[in-house]
């Protein structure tokens, strides 16, 4: 049988209907019941609703150990798709909490229980720092801890530590870091996370763009592309997943074109994106509000990063759908 972890997320759930597809057996906690209606309404835009009922949901937390015990009874593989994502510097003790204690829970439980093969998904985030005479952030990019991190990047760097620290101990391990993950378009306006937030900030009449880059890959790559991993002879390695490297101005006026409103239009400088987490800073601070926009944040929507996939490719042969036209065709459904 099959664990997963965050099967309420959007990774999680795409994974889950993946998994039920493929005739696996999977079990998956959950904290609280009304988070199982995120992951039906992703079976029911697939049309696959009927799916769901296969899944053996079981309430545990990765913080909480005695669930776990009962979590992780007859269980052979383990996807571990849950973490806290999140820019906000008031968040850093959840974030460390969460990502990097959550993380070696469930690799201890895996050692104990001698778990088969154990599936990590961690970010781009906590890949390695560009040196001068670099060009593209690979697997093996060193890690610069002189280089200034967002907190959410030193978690899910700090948990990677725990995975290979599980794999010196004998577990089977693979990681994936992918990148943007998009999924599908929501179809309410209201408050979203991830991908999601995105579309409903570009819906709502998003003015601004920047000319920063990043890598960019489906939800459905992730997950088809760890699902292969875990079920090749590959072990105890680490794949960037990304299908391209995109500058956020043309991702934002591909979502715009596709819900069909008007594409941001003004520029964000660098200096005015700082100028701009300064002012939401002072402001969060004033009144009380979480945090809108972050030095971390800020400084990734103008930063100029290239990642490369080749490893993947190499090791599977990998064909990423194309992003732009990923985000037409799920605005049919």
């Amino acid at each position: 049988m099959i664990l997963v972890t965050g099967g309420t997320g959007l990774v999680g759930a795409h994974l889950l209907l993946h998994l039920i597809e493929n005739g696996e057996n999977v079990r998956a906690i959950y904290r609280s019941l009304n988070t199982l209606e995120k992951t039906k309404s992703v079976f029911a835009l697939y049309n696959k609703a009927d799916l769901f009922k296969k899944i053996e949901w079981l309430e545990a937390d990765i913080l909480d150990v005695p669930s776990l015990e009962i979590a992780f009874n007859d269980i052979e593989y383990v996807y571990h798709c849950a973490a806290l994502i999140s820019f906000d510097p008031k968040d850093e003790e959840a974030l460390r909490k969460i990502n990097i204690e959550g993380t070696a829970n469930m690799v201890n439980f895996s050692i104990a229980r001698e778990i088969k093969k154990f599936c990590f998904v961690s970010s781009i985030a906590a890949l390695g720092d560009l040196a001068s005479h670099e060009t593209y952030i690979t697997e093996e990019t060193d890690w610069n801890p002189e280089k200034p991190h967002s907190d959410y990047a030193i978690s899910k760097y700090g948990a990677e530590m725990e995975v290979w620290r599980a794999h010196q101990e004998g577990l089977n391990v693979i990681i994936v870091n992918p990148g943007v993950i998009l999924g599908p378009i929501p179809k309410s306006k209201n408050k979203q996370q991830g991908s999601a937030e995105l579309y409903t900030k570009v819906a709502n009449g998003l003015s601004f763009y920047t000319l920063g880059s990043t890598g960019f890959i489906t939800v459905d790559d992730v997950v088809e592309t760890a699902y292969q991993l875990m079920k090749s002879d590959i072990k105890n390695e680490r794949f960037t997943l990304i299908a391209d490297n995109i500058v956020f101005k043309d991702i934002l006026n591909t979502i715009a074109d596709t819900l069909q409103v008007k594409r941001p239009r003004r520029h964000a400088t660098p200096f005015l994106m700082h100028f701009l987490w300064i002012a939401d800073s002072i402001f969060a601070a004033l009144f009380f509000q979480k945090r809108r926009l972050t030095k971390a944040t800020a400084k990734a929507s103008y930063s100029k990063n290239l990642y490369s996939n080749e490893k993947i490719k190499t090791a599977l042969g990998t064909v990423f759908l194309d992003v732009h036209q990923y985000i037409k065709d799920i605005s049919k459904l």
